[in-house]
């Protein structure tokens, strides 16, 4: 290469230097090629997810090199090695939009046996993974007194929205109860004016402790076992099935721990016996 570049330089009736200096001008210095080929080559094999710090440690435990980084950050630009950096956690994101997030007191306190009917609920979000690993979120509310199963939302993504469509969905319920946990969704200034202009009043599990919420735990549970998610292939046919087992839930699914009836069964029965 070096005698090539000698002949072409005569033949121009220019110096080695002078072409290496317009090279440069020009940006595309050899020596810059050699570095970007070595940096591609860790790149690559970094999947393209590796920024200039992993770069540089690699260049010095595995090459033996001490570049600058920002020697790294030029070459990674000029040649546009762009690294493909995770996805942030959306759930996190939802946090960080606002410092005014707050908790509520733990007012339910575990008093799961109730018997009026739309007093105390409870809601909470799980995942269901369908289409080959697709996934997409549910938001419950659920009657602690009947079980029965009040209003509930399928989205594809986890914002806020699909949370509060769940408890509008629910629609007015002065003087009741809504536990949850201490998710973001929870504790959003949004969500809790939704929560107060509905009339309810909220309660949160305390921090890490998923039996606050057991009754959640509890459908979740049944519904992952009971229903076929995993088959379906688009989220319309996810988002129909979901549909058909609330409604065979409530509807058709005799429970031992109410009296052998359904929750809607179980829902009229207490409201007889109440008004009695």
């Amino acid at each position: 290469m070096g005698k090539k570049i000698a002949v072409v330089c005569h033949a121009a009736s220019v110096s080695k230097p002078g072409y290496y200096k317009w090279l440069n001008r020009q940006g595309q210095s050899p020596k810059d090629y050699n570095d970007y080929l070595l940096i591609k080559t860790i790149f690559d094999k970094g999947k393209k997810k590796l920024g200039w710090r992993s770069i540089q440690m690699r260049l010095t435990n595995e090459y033996g090199l001490n570049v600058n980084h920002k020697k790294i950050r030029r070459v990674m630009n000029k040649y546009g090695l762009v690294c493909q950096a995770r996805r942030k956690n959306p759930y996190k994101a939802i946090m960080k939009k606002t410092k005014e997030h707050r908790t509520f007191e733990n007012l339910l306190d575990r008093k799961f046996e109730q018997c009026v009917p739309k007093k105390v609920l409870c809601t909470d979000i799980t995942y269901l993974y369908y289409a080959l690993g697709r996934k997409a979120y549910l938001s419950v509310i659920k009657d602690i007194a009947t079980g029965e199963i009040l209003a509930w939302e399928l989205s594809m993504n986890i914002e806020l929205g699909f949370v509060i469509k769940t408890v509008i969905k629910l629609g007015q319920l002065p003087n009741a109860l809504i536990h949850s946990d201490q998710g973001s969704h929870y504790t959003s200034p949004f969500y809790s004016q939704i929560i107060s202009a509905l009339g309810l009043t909220q309660s949160m599990s305390r921090k890490g402790n998923c039996i606050d919420n057991a009754p959640m735990e509890s459908f979740f549970g049944h519904l992952k076992d009971e229903l076929d998610f995993k088959s379906c292939n688009t989220f319309q046919e996810l988002t129909f099935r979901v549909n058909e087992y609330m409604q065979y839930y409530n509807h058709q699914r005799y429970q031992w721990g109410l009296k052998k009836m359904t929750p809607a069964q179980y829902r009229d029965h207490l409201l007889a016996e109440n008004s009695a």
